[in-house]
């Protein structure tokens, strides 16, 4: 008994030396020490044993079982403790590193744009409203004296919820709201999005942005509007950007007229963005006030007049960064954003 008990022994701490993880001891102390294992076979093979021989039998297998129990629990703690170094190490947090987990955000170009121009015009001493974006026929379209056939009207030009309501395709209609307050006189600005139902391309979109300007008051004249233009465009691009007026139609402002810029890119050279003429594409239209307009929302136009221009944000955006597609300011694209 005693010599099997050695070889087991010999056995197990040749085999235990050569493990290197939970699962190998956990088949070693299996091996030995379970149901069916050799320590156990020999605890049974006692009762062959004569009496006398029984007791010393029994206290050598205790004895030999317990040696293997406590080099299995040493081993156990020994794999425990590398295993933990290993994790340690790998999962080791570098305190001298810098690393930026999160970015800090910033706004849009569309948002810096719209702060810049209200920026200006606050300067220019215009105050700044804001009005829904979902608004009514009346004033969207018929105090701005639009007439009942315009284009404008039609359901493939603008977005109806219903005969009477519908998504603003300008922010003119912020005229008509501020002139029936009926406090004079006005000098206000109005940004926002505005909602046409265009096809997507390079300079149009569906939702884009608007800036509307309304000055009432007496003797305003169209001197007063070009002196408006010409500040706000020099203060937008520079003293370098020169204007260009073409005589236009508008149903709420007579006379009318659309302005153009020189082309950004080559400062009005001439080149491919701008297909050689050295002009920027249109970027404002506005005018006098039509009387029909005042006098629908109450104003005497016998005693007073005014100017009113909108433009297009995006456009705006589009000329101060020289950018060939409006598309650009909404892809979310992040190597773009980060340019701003």
């Amino acid at each position: 008994m005693e010599e099997n008990l050695t070889k087991v022994l010999e056995t197990f701490t040749n085999e235990i030396k050569a493990a290197k993880s939970l699962d190998d001891l956990e088949k070693l102390r299996i091996k030995y020490l379970g149901k069916k294992g050799e320590i156990t076979d020999l605890k049974k093979s006692i009762a062959k044993l004569p009496n006398e021989e029984k007791p010393a039998a029994g206290k050598l297998i205790n004895k030999t079982s317990k040696e293997i129990e406590e080099k299995l629990l040493l081993k156990n703690e020994e794999i425990k403790k590398a295993l933990l170094e290993e994790k340690v190490k790998e999962e080791k947090i570098d305190v001298t590193a810098h690393f930026d987990k999160y970015e800090s955000g910033h706004l849009a170009v569309i948002n810096q744009t719209m702060e810049e121009l209200e920026s200006i015009f606050q300067n220019m001493g215009f105050d700044v409203v804001e009005g829904p974006e979902v608004d009514t026929v009346k004033f969207v379209f018929d105090d701005l004296n639009s007439p009942e056939d315009h284009p404008a009207r039609s359901t493939s030009d603008t977005f109806y919820i219903n005969e009477e309501v519908l998504l603003r395709p300008h922010t003119s209609s912020m005229q008509i709201r501020v002139m029936n307050e009926g406090k004079l006189p006005i000098k206000m600005v109005s940004a926002g999005r505005v909602f046409r139902n265009d096809e997507v391309d390079a300079t149009h979109s569906p939702m884009f942005h608007q800036l509307e300007c309304l000055v009432v008051d007496e003797n305003v004249s169209m001197a007063n509007l070009k002196a408006t233009l010409e500040t706000f465009i020099k203060e937008m691009f520079g003293d370098e950007m020169k204007l260009r007026y073409r005589p236009h139609h508008f149903p709420f402002t007579e006379p009318s007229l659309e302005v153009d810029v020189t082309c950004p890119i080559c400062k009005g050279e001439g080149c491919p963005a701008c297909g050689n003429t050295g002009w920027s594409m249109e970027l404002l239209g506005g005018g006098m006030v039509h009387p029909n307009v005042l006098e629908a929302c109450g104003i005497d136009s016998e005693k007073y007049t005014g100017f009113a221009f909108g433009l297009g944000v995006d456009r705006i955006a589009m000329v101060k960064y020289g950018l060939d597609d409006i598309r650009l300011l909404y892809d979310n694209d992040k190597r773009f954003m980060e340019q701003f």
